[in-house]
C-alpha cells in the first residue's frame, strides 16, 4: 500500500470515529446556569435535552434532584406544550430557611409532552429556578431519564469522575461558583456590575469630551489674544505715522 492510500485510510477511519462516537460525546442531556450559580445563593439553570434518535421523539424527562444537597425552592418554569410535576420527600434532617425549618423538599421534577414532543435533531430546554445552593461543594448531580414515544428510556445516571473518561450516559453537571455576599445568584449582580461598568464609560467618555472642548477653547482664546494684540500694535503704528 503506497503512501497516499495509507493517509486516505487513515483520514476515512478518523471521520468514521468521529462520526461514531459524536452523539454519545455530545447528544447528551446536560445543565447549564443563565448567568451564574454561586453557592449558597439562587438561580436559574436549564435543562437541555437533545434528541439523540433519528425514528423516536422524547416525549417525558425527569430530573432527580440530589439528595445530599436538599434545596428548599424549586420553581420550574412553564414550557409550551409540556406539564410538569414537582415531587417532595421527607428530609432526614429539617433545613433552617428564613428563619422557618423545612421538613420536605423537593425530590424530583417530571416533565411530560401534552401536545409537544422533541423530534429528531431537535432539542428543548426546562427552565428551573433552585436554591439555595448548597455551600459545601463545587458542583450538583441531577440523574435523569429520557423516554422516547417507542418506550426506549434513557438513563443519564453515571455521576463524571475527575480526570477519568466521560461516562457513557453522564448525569447533568451543575458546576457551582464562589460564593455571593447578597446570596442572590450572579444574574442580577452581572448586571448590576455591568450597567456600572457602563455608567463609568459613559462618565469617562463625557469628561474625555469635556476635556477636548476646553482645550479647544484655550486654543482659540490664544489665537484671539493674539490676534487683538496684533491689531493694537498695527495700530499704535499707523497713529505714529
Amino acid at each position: 500500500m503506497n503512501v497516499s492510500s495509507r493517509v486516505a485510510l487513515a483520514g476515512g477511519i478518523a471521520v468514521s470515529s468521529v462520526v461514531l462516537l459524536s452523539g454519545t460525546a455530545f447528544a447528551h442531556v446536560g445543565v447549564q446556569p443563565q448567568g451564574e450559580a454561586a453557592k449558597g445563593g439562587y438561580a436559574t439553570v436549564n435543562f437541555k435535552v437533545p434528541n439523540e434518535r433519528d425514528n423516536a421523539s422524547t416525549v417525558k424527562l425527569e430530573v432527580t434532584l440530589p439528595a445530599d444537597a436538599p434545596m428548599a425552592s424549586v420553581m420550574p418554569q412553564p414550557v409550551p406544550g409540556w406539564t410538569v410535576v414537582v415531587d417532595k420527600a421527607k428530609l432526614p434532617k429539617p433545613l433552617e430557611v428564613h428563619g422557618k425549618k423545612i421538613t420536605e423538599a423537593p425530590s424530583k421534577i417530571t416533565w411530560t409532552a401534552a401536545g409537544a414532543k422533541i423530534g429528531p435533531g431537535q432539542f428543548q430546554q426546562f427552565p428551573v429556578s433552585l436554591g439555595r445552593l448548597p455551600e459545601n461543594t463545587d458542583r450538583l448531580v441531577f440523574k435523569a431519564l429520557q423516554t422516547y414515544d417507542n418506550k426506549e428510556i434513557v438513563r443519564w445516571i453515571e455521576e463524571p469522575k475527575d480526570g477519568a473518561p466521560e461516562p457513557q450516559t453522564p448525569a447533568p453537571v451543575l458546576k457551582l461558583s464562589a460564593a455571593k455576599d447578597d446570596h442572590h445568584g450572579g444574574g442580577a449582580t452581572t448586571a448590576t456590575a455591568d450597567d456600572k461598568g457602563h455608567g463609568a464609560e459613559e462618565k469617562a467618555a463625557a469628561a474625555d469630551s469635556s476635556d477636548t472642548t476646553a482645550r479647544v477653547l484655550g486654543v482659540v482664546g490664544i489665537l484671539v489674544g493674539a490676534a487683538g494684540v496684533a491689531f493694537g500694535v498695527l495700530a499704535g503704528r499707523r497713529r505714529s505715522a
